[in-house]
């Protein structure tokens, strides 16, 4: 089935005469006929009554006609937004991001959104997973930026690629020189994780409790910053996501295994705001530069 059938069977529909169907699309009446006929065939049954000159929509035909009305508008949007010039999209895109992906990746994509799209305003709030997931149903944000959310209820979530995480730990831990850690061997090893409410570390205590370790946190750090800083400073471990771990002199990244904690990073959204031409525009550049950090993260893995 070509696009072509649609237009002829809804020009058709509309007019129930073939000679002014033919003048309204510009073709002659047996080009208008056969296509009709070469349609029918393909699906299978009569779309069309035609007794004499006179033409009906069969019950078959009434009830395609709505589908094919709203897949050729559908594809008309599609195709008037490719032609549109990007440059004159206007608006305003609210995003909600956790603390992990503001550090780089949400600059990064605002960056390549606004050379895109220079008339969007952009607002970035840097929220807990759960307050995004909020905000969003409140829809006082349009996307959020966060990692699987145990029960995301209305919203959509969309994965977008799978991020380990690592043992870091400063230059002179008894554990640094040690290419792989299984997670068994951290019990009792005094860390600074972040707070329980955080649902990375509800994960990293789940991987904790499936080894039967039971480390001694003996620090607690909302944010990723200053958790690291301290490692870098004295023989507390913690563990992160390895891309958010910057060049230090003082911090060693060590691999995790038995079990290796993974997160899973995505696009929360809300059906209606996923809709809006922002949004839409946003959303695509996230897919390609996380597409690019997923291969990212598997070169790293594969390193001896």
């Amino acid at each position: 089935m070509e696009l072509r059938h649609l237009r002829y069977f809804i020009a058709l529909a509309g007019s129930l005469n073939f000679t002014r169907a033919a003048e309204r699309l510009h073709v002659t009446q047996s080009t208008l006929s056969h296509q009709i006929k070469q349609l029918e065939e393909e699906v299978g049954t009569p779309l069309f009554d035609r007794v004499g000159k006179r033409v009906a929509l069969t019950e078959a035909g009434d009830g395609f006609l709505h589908h094919a009305t709203r897949a050729l508008r559908e594809i008309d949007l599609g195709l008037g937004a490719l032609r549109q010039d990007s440059s004159e999209m206007t608006g305003e895109l609210r995003i909600g991001a956790t603390h992990t992906f503001n550090l780089g990746f949400i600059p990064d994509c605002i960056a390549s959104f606004q050379q895109k799209h220079p008339l969007v305003k952009v607002v970035v709030e840097e929220l807990s997973a759960d307050q995004v997931a909020a905000r969003l149903q409140q829809g006082s944000l349009d996307l959020g930026i966060a990692y699987r959310p145990a029960a995301p209820g209305p919203l959509l979530f969309e994965p977008l690629y799978n991020e380990e995480m690592v043992l870091i730990v400063a230059s002179g831990h008894a554990l640094a020189r040690r290419k792989r850690v299984r997670m068994v061997e951290l019990h009792r090893l005094p860390m600074v994780l972040l707070p329980a409410s955080f649902a990375t570390r509800q994960m990293l205590d789940e991987c904790f409790r499936a080894c039967g370790a039971e480390p001694q946190v003996v620090a607690e750090i909302n944010t990723l910053a200053p958790m690291m800083e301290l490692v870098a400073k004295t023989q507390l471990a913690s563990i992160v996501a390895a891309n958010v771990v910057p060049a230090h002199a003082s911090l060693v990244i060590v691999r995790l295994d038995s079990p290796t904690p993974v997160r899973t990073p995505g696009m929360l959204l809300s059906p209606q705001a996923s809709e809006a031409a922002p949004t839409r525009a946003f959303s695509a550049i996230v897919r390609k530069l996380a597409f690019r950090s997923s291969l990212l993260e598997v070169a790293q893995r594969q390193r001896p």
